[in-house]
């Protein structure tokens, strides 16, 4: 039974795009938007990360600071960032320690194949580093409408 809404986020230490160290605890006080996803410059992953980038500014305006977070390297990020002008920083994850953290590693199936990998999910974290919501059935190109409880 992974992490729930109410549990203390899982504090990490990673890299951004710049090789810049980025800790949640260099948040506390802010609310954060923890999104992991699969793998840079991949149709759903891009429609994700560009849905968050058109909406920036609601979020921004809601008090929410945005992190992605996925197993690729700082180089690959950003590739990913210039290629489609992202205004958040991605985390490089390559040794899984904030994804196997989060719980959001695990099985997968695409064409009828089963394999490992990351769990698209969204952490919405509080300013007090309390997970507030869990979005696992994240919709790619409404994903800021999910985070900021818009409904069609």
């Amino acid at each position: 039974m992974g992490l729930q809404v109410g549990d203390k986020a899982p504090a990490f230490t990673a890299k951004d795009q710049n090789g810049n160290e980025v800790k949640l605890s260099d948040f506390k006080g802010e609310k954060v938007i923890l999104y992991f996803y699969p793998k840079d410059n991949t149709p759903t992953c891009t429609t994700q990360a560009c849905n968050l980038r058109d909406n920036y500014h609601s979020l921004l305006k809601k008090g929410y600071k945005v992190l992605g977070v996925s197993a690729d390297n700082e180089k690959s990020h950003l590739k990913f960032i210039k290629k489609f002008n992202l205004p958040f920083p991605l985390l490089a994850d390559t040794e899984h320690a904030i994804i196997e953290a989060y719980g959001v590693w695990g099985e997968k199936t695409l064409f009828g194949r089963t394999y490992m990998g990351v769990l698209r999910t969204t952490f919405v974290i509080d300013k007090k580093g309390v997970i507030e919501e869990i979005i696992q059935k994240v919709e790619s190109q409404r994903h800021s409408d999910q985070i900021l409880g818009k409904t069609e």
